[in-house]
């Protein structure tokens, strides 16, 4: 499997591309979502609650933007949580001729109309401010009654606007950040009981219950398969 990815002009939309052999993968939560491309119809990836497994019966090449921080449902203009744990084509949620004429587009020059389309529709559709502002409280690991209080919302109005932007609330949205911050250190080979410490789990075994949780495995099962 190979993966490149690069940001964009657009705040908060990253361009990736990734090809992958015949197969069954499995999709960890990010709290993003993107629309992707796959040489035949654009579809779009809500934000996972868990990690899901994706099936490719053949090999397959994937042109996509990722959205973080609010943006992807503004320049889609459907809800993130409408999305949620859902890859719905795109013609499911616009008007299929509008759709079609994206989906053209962008076979005939998949990463550059992609962009192209982010830089057009971010001028009329901006991203709500308020969701880079959630998404660097909850990585940087703030509780929800802190998060609210920064942001003067009660913790009721930040879960209801929350769900809008990243498809969840935002004490889901800080685990699922959280976990991807300690899978990425256990990547690089830091002992998960130092990885618990730095990335804000009580102890290892917490980690340990959260990543089964998330992910219906183990982090070292996780490694094994990166690895493979």
């Amino acid at each position: 499997m190979t993966y490149r990815e690069r940001a964009t002009a657009v705040p908060g939309a990253v361009l990736w591309q990734r090809a992958v052999p015949a197969g069954a993968s499995r999709i960890l939560p990010d709290g993003c979502l993107d629309l992707l491309w796959d040489g035949r119809r654009l579809s779009v990836a809500g934000p996972d609650t868990r990690a899901r497994w994706h099936e490719d019966p053949v090999p397959a090449r994937y042109v996509a933007l990722r959205f973080s921080g609010g943006t992807g449902p503004a320049l889609l203009g459907v809800p993130a949580h409408e999305l949620r744990d859902r890859t719905p084509l795109l013609e499911e949620l616009w008007p299929a001729a509008v759709a079609r004429r994206l989906a053209d587009r962008v076979a005939e020059d998949p990463a550059g109309a992609l962009e192209r389309w982010a830089g057009e529709r971010v001028v009329d559709s901006p991203a709500d401010p308020l969701g880079g502002r959630v998404l660097a409280l909850a990585r940087a690991g703030v509780p929800v009654a802190g998060m609210a209080a920064r942001l003067g919302l009660g913790v009721r109005q930040l879960h209801r606007r929350s769900l809008d932007l990243f498809g969840y609330g935002p004490r889901h949205l800080s685990r699922v950040l959280r976990l991807g911050r300690a899978l990425e250190q256990v990547r690089q080979g830091a002992p998960l009981a130092r990885v618990a410490a730095e990335t804000g789990y009580a102890d290892q075994a917490h980690l340990a219950r959260d990543v089964r949780d998330l992910t219906g495995t183990t982090a070292t099962a996780l490694l094994r398969g990166s690895a493979g």
